[in-house]
């Protein structure tokens, strides 16, 4: 080896100490494998978690209470999940905190839909305005599809009681119903809803964030971890605000409304991968991503107290607790 290939060998040995970690900090990240997932693979595989310094585990749940519950537990050290009354009830205990933002409804954006039954449709449900003395399937009591009719009421003007609820456990259980004429109405992800109404089987209503847009999904931390591993979090945040830059950047137009852009081939094929979806399916389930993760700190108030209005919740959960300000950015 000649001595200048040896000095520059140990130039750049020099440069990549100085300029990578030393070690990486696992972060084990709970979630649902879906299309709104895109933002933590959009930071993950473009290493926007490696330049933190940051290595993610990603943990899959089949639904939003048992990330919660995993979240306090300690088993993951980050929560990507839904507002629920199940969520709710766990943050009352004030072991939970909000670290930022996630997913959002928002206007121009085909998230969740309220499908009617052609059967109620065709007998006169055709407007959201008639949803009074109607059976609509939801996922379950205080899921967010629970809270997306409680806004629904509010703008409509119709008591929230005067509708018969169908817990049904699961979307596809409510496409059944619509499909069956068991329920008059339901609310659907977009890829449901579509599916239904293309081959005749329901008619669409509204869609959610045209309807009433809201903060859905939030990304949690237990109290221990935020009142203890400060600069761990703000590290994971950054990592995360990026990837939701891009996200909201590939699929939101100048207007705020949906519509691809520069980039959404690019990120449609990596969330694609991860899923093991096709690329259209993808593209029909993208929702808003606010580009700073920023919060609704206005409507996550709304939510606990419609949730207490409505019985769901045990404990008074004190907002100003659960919101950390310390690491959240609250929407203007």
């Amino acid at each position: 080896m000649t001595l200048r290939l040896a000095r520059l060998l140990i130039a750049c040995a020099t440069v990549l100490s100085i300029t990578l970690p030393s070690h990486a900090e696992v972060a084990h990240i709970g979630f649902q494998r879906t299309a709104l997932s895109g933002p933590i693979y959009i930071a993950a595989d473009k290493g926007y978690f490696a330049a933190e310094g940051i290595e993610p585990d990603f943990v899959f749940f089949d639904g939003a209470e048992p990330i919660a519950v995993a979240t306090v537990s300690g088993d993951i050290d980050f929560g990507i999940t839904g507002l629920t009354a199940a969520f709710y009830n766990l943050a009352g205990k004030g072991a939970l905190r909000i670290v930022t933002a996630y997913a959002r409804e928002a206007p121009g954006f085909q998230s969740a839909a309220i499908v009617a039954s052609k059967r109620a449709y065709d007998a006169g449900f055709k407007s959201l305005k008639d949803s009074a003395g109607h059976s609509f399937g939801v996922t379950q009591i205080g899921s967010t599809y629970h809270y997306s009719l409680g806004l629904l009421a509010e703008k409509y003007h119709f008591d929230l009681s005067s509708v018969r609820l169908l817990p049904l456990q699961s979307v596809p259980n409510i496409v059944s119903a619509l499909a069956g004429g068991q329920a008059d109405a339901g609310l659907l992800t977009a890829p449901a809803a579509i599916q239904m109404t293309e081959k005749g089987n329901g008619k669409l209503l509204g869609w959610v964030g045209d309807e009433t847009p809201w903060q859905p999904g939030v990304v949690i931390a237990s109290a221990k971890t935020t009142d203890t591993r400060g600069d761990f979090i703000r590290r994971f945040i950054r990592a995360f605000v990026r990837g939701s830059k891009d996200f909201h950047d590939a699929f939101t137009g100048p207007d705020e409304k949906r519509r691809d852009m520069a980039g959404a081939s690019e990120n449609l094929a990596l969330i694609a991968k991860h899923l093991n979806q096709p690329i259209d399916q993808v593209r029909s389930a993208i929702t808003y991503m606010d580009p700073e993760a920023r919060l609704d700190v206005k409507d996550v108030m709304h939510q606990i107290d419609w949730y207490a209005a409505q019985k769901l919740t045990k404990d008074k959960v004190d907002g100003e607790k659960l919101i950390d300000r310390r690491y959240v950015v609250a929407l203007p």
